[in-house]
């Protein structure tokens, strides 16, 4: 009996003990640095995709996604795709009834018109066109189903809240949707390690993810040009957003940061949030790739 109550002691220890090493106490210790006086809430993920190592400030806060909600319903899209319930080249008739107002490129369609669903999948993720995601969400098998896909592969806080039955209270609080730091990075770390759907599928939803128009104000617009990065932004009043997966050459790394309750809720490039993921984006790429010299232009 005590043999075997040594072997479990000694198991749990070093459990214990991988998972300690596997905090990077240093970065962490910046973070948090970084963040004091912050006027909201805030949460952050960062994960080192080569050595496993992660620094997190809130990661397991439940917040708005905004916009970011587009990944799950990407995610759902995808699984119909694979399992030949829509095809990536058909095309589909926009109806006026999709329309969500606003400055989105597809409202702008006239009843009847014709898209290849590719394309409808590039602008909900690329310009992040509002009437795309609601219509690909529809195609996707509405929320519901998508949070179930979530729940099946283990995320049990993202959740799609808009058009979703049963969770309308709960949008009236997080709006669209609503993740964790640490749930939309495990995400995006399961996209680029082939461990959701086919591999196919994998790159397709990468793919997807490589082309964001909204590189100004967000994380992204610090990361060198020649740089691959693969990321998805939410914003409304009191939330920014932004996950990345930035492809570095030495250190690939994820980066996912939220906000809410935030005070300045301006929508200049001084907004008080964009300034701060700027700033840490910056800090995270010299961290984790300290001989590259490029630097961005002045603000």
């Amino acid at each position: 009996m005590r043999r075997n109550f040594s072997i479990l002691f000694l198991g749990l220890f070093f459990s214990v003990a991988s998972f300690a090493q596997q905090t990077d106490k240093k970065l962490e210790t910046r973070l948090r640095e970084a963040v004091s006086g912050f006027n909201g809430d805030i949460g952050i993920y960062v994960k080192n995709l080569k050595t496993g190592k992660i620094a997190v400030f809130n990661a397991d806060t439940v917040f708005p996604t905004a916009s970011i909600v587009k990944v799950p319903i990407l995610l759902g899209v995808m699984q119909k795709l694979e399992r030949g319930e829509l095809f990536y080249d058909s095309t589909i008739t926009y109806r006026d009834s999709l329309l969500y107002a606003g400055e989105d490129i597809l409202g702008s369609f006239k009843d009847g018109e014709k898209i290849r669903l590719k394309k409808v999948m590039m602008l909900m993720m690329t310009t992040s066109d509002n009437t795309a995601s609601l219509w690909l969400q529809g195609l996707a098998g509405g929320g519901t189903r998508i949070n179930q896909l979530l729940d099946s592969l283990g995320f049990k806080d993202t959740r799609v809240n808009s058009r979703t039955p049963g969770r309308e209270d709960i949008r009236k609080i997080y709006g669209w949707g609503q993740t964790t730091p640490k749930e939309m990075g495990e995400i995006f770390e399961r996209i680029y390690r082939n461990q959701v759907f086919s591999p196919a599928a994998c790159d397709r939803m990468m793919r997807c993810m490589g082309r964001n128009f909204w590189d100004q104000e967000e994380a992204i617009s610090v990361i060198p040009p020649y740089i691959e990065v693969f990321s998805k932004n939410g914003c409304v009043d009191q939330s920014r957003n932004e996950a990345l997966l930035v492809n570095a050459p030495n250190n690939p790394y994820i980066f996912c940061i939220f906000t809410k309750n935030n005070k300045d809720r301006s929508w200049r490039k001084s907004n008080e949030a964009w300034t701060l993921t700027r700033k840490i984006s910056t800090m995270l790429w010299e961290y984790f790739e300290p001989k590259d010299k490029w630097t961005p232009l002045p603000e």
